[in-house]
């Protein structure tokens, strides 16, 4: 019988059921800066050309196989908690896949958590937030302890005797990431404890005390007693904490261990359980007493920390305008090489409304942003720094906000094979709307520009200098902002209206940057479909006589660049 069997021949056809044909490859192995025309123009025009040679190299590194795999890693095999080691002492240690720490080193060598603060002049933010934007699209989660230690440095020189001990080490180049205290190492990293359970955004609620050592004031030690409900980056080596000090809220420098070496009872209860922003640790802690020493002024701690808060919500920008590039990149990619119904589907007309929009929102993102990094640069000139006050809460509000149904829409580009966790997609989807809901909601962002507005009356002028920097430009816009005009005299209900108001102005904003410096192709079509039609846009509802070709081929990553 075996033989009998063994004799017949080979049925091929019953064996080869199909080959691989008609699938999308990899995005890798390109650059991710000199393959982003969008980026390198806007380092170009805002001051950082002078670094577009060490951007290209960082964007060879961000874009290689390898380099791409450590996102995928670090999220992949999240962090894990222990309370106490196996001889019973508490040391609250969080840890990381290699990945992870490979992610945290290379930005701290490259100076994304401090490179405006050592080297400062002209194009420095321009230039940092560029890097941060390229890093950003391989792994969002680590980005969240050197967001905070970047920001964390102008509210802490508010207590200069503090600043001269914790900055040289805030702004070293090195990464130790040791559970030891910070007098064992070169470089450590800040973090940020503000909300509260009872509270969450409205921090002036919290119930955390502050308890005098010994004397009391700026630069004090006290002892912090409370629970802070979301402390994101546990590892951090100190944090800048709020609590109710006898003369009101006040800010705090909160360090993990304590002078004499002892672990400083600031106690990790748990992690968060998180649908984004997996590979980042996030907690709730207990303080028990903790150490802390008062910065800037009692009864003043929300204006001493409003700084950091401000620079976090910056970034909070550059990381959604990454997700958006990420997502672009990785529809178009797919699209340029996929075919249906007899063509490659980065040909057909409906894909390519599609796709021409996508990158639209992407570029007008990365765009405003890299124009509020400007304004960081030049703070002492006027109106950059009514800028930066009022456009920093517009554009974290907008960006932030626009994130999540783009990277839906770029999801749904790439099918079914999209929504496959061996993809990126499903990383960057969950990842989209953590920037909207940290470091202030849509809603708090728009209370954030109605405080402006009344305490600063000069921003509104300075928000309609700036975008008349582009009347007579085009029509819809020029008709946009007259209508805006009109609604700005009149502000009795604006908290009902905000986010309305608040949504026009971003709009403003980027569609007199793209008007002034993108190609007119890109000007037109985002003014045609974001101003003209207000109200009633999705993703691949462009008007007519767009040319999505263009838009699409200026967009599109090249691998092997």
């Amino acid at each position: 019988m075996n033989a009998r069997i063994e004799s017949l021949p080979r049925a091929q056809y019953l064996a080869d059921t199909h080959e691989v044909s008609n699938l999308s490859s990899e995005l890798c192995d390109y650059n991710m800066f000199t393959g982003d025309a969008a980026l390198c123009e806007a380092v170009r025009r805002e001051g950082a050309q002078w670094a577009e040679a060490g951007l290209s190299e960082f964007g060879k590194l961000t874009g290689s196989a390898d380099y791409l795999e450590l996102g995928t890693l670090a999220n992949k095999f999240q962090p894990e908690f222990d309370t106490h080691d196996r001889f019973g002492n508490r040391i609250d240690l969080v840890k990381f896949h290699p990945a992870y720490h490979q992610l945290m080193k290379t930005s701290i060598e490259h100076g994304l958590h401090a490179s405006p603060w050592t080297t400062p002049g002209p194009g420095a933010h321009v230039a940092r937030a560029a890097r941060t934007y390229l890093h950003t699209q391989v792994e969002a989660g680590h980005g969240c302890p050197i967001t905070m230690t970047f920001a964390a440095l102008p509210s802490l020189r508010l207590q200069p005797e503090l600043a001269r001990i914790w900055e040289p080490k805030i702004t070293a180049r090195v990464y130790d990431p040791r559970n030891v205290p910070m007098e064992q190492k070169q470089g450590i990293t800040i973090g940020m404890a503000m909300t509260e359970k009872q509270g969450g955004s409205d921090v002036r609620t919290n119930s955390t005390r502050a308890h005098p050592v010994g004397a009391v004031g700026p630069g004090e030690a006290y002892e912090l007693v409370g629970h802070k409900y979301f402390v994101s980056a546990p590892m951090c080596d100190a944090f800048l904490v709020l609590a109710q000090a006898p003369g009101g809220l006040s800010c705090f420098l909160l360090p993990r261990w304590r002078p004499d070496g002892s672990k400083n009872p600031m106690q990790v209860l748990r992690l968060k359980k998180k649908m984004g922003n997996a590979s980042n640790a996030s907690s709730e802690t207990e303080l028990r007493g903790a150490l802390a020493w008062m910065v800037g002024e009692e009864g003043r701690g929300v204006r001493t920390i409003i700084e950091m808060v401000s620079m976090t919500r910056f970034d909070c920008m550059i990381g959604s305008s990454a997700g958006m590039r990420m997502a672009t990149s990785q529809a178009l990619h797919h699209c340029a090489q996929r075919s249906a119904f007899g063509k490659v589907l980065d040909q057909q007309p409906l894909m390519q409304n599609v796709l021409a929009d996508l990158a639209l929102e992407s570029e007008a993102a990365v765009t405003l942003t890299m124009r509020m990094a400007r304004a960081m640069d030049h703070r002492a000139d006027e109106h950059e720094e009514l800028m930066v006050r009022l456009a920093t809460a517009v554009g974290k509000y907008w960006i932030c906000k626009r994130t999540p149904n783009h990277a839906y829409e770029a999801m749904e580009c790439i099918g079914g094979s999209g929504v496959m966790e061996d993809s990126m997609m499903p990383r960057l989807f969950r990842e989209s709307p953590v920037n909207a809901i940290w470091e202030g909601s849509g809603n708090v962002q728009c209370l954030d520009v109605l405080r402006a507005l009344s305490k600063t009356p000069a921003v509104v002028d300075a928000f309609f200098a700036e975008v008349g920097l582009a009347r007579g430009a085009h029509a819809a816009l020029d008709r946009h902002v007259a209508d805006l005009a009109r609604d700005f005299r009149d502000l009795q209900d604006f908290e009902y209206r905000a986010r309305d108001i608040v949504d026009r102005m971003a709009l403003a904003m980027q569609a007199s940057l793209l008007v002034r410096h993108a190609p007119g192709v890109v000007g037109d079509a985002f003014c045609r479909s974001r101003l003209e039609q207000l109200g009633h846009h999705n993703y691949g509802s462009l008007p007519r006589g767009v040319d999505v070709a263009a838009i699409i081929a200026r967009a599109t990553p090249q691998a092997g660049t």
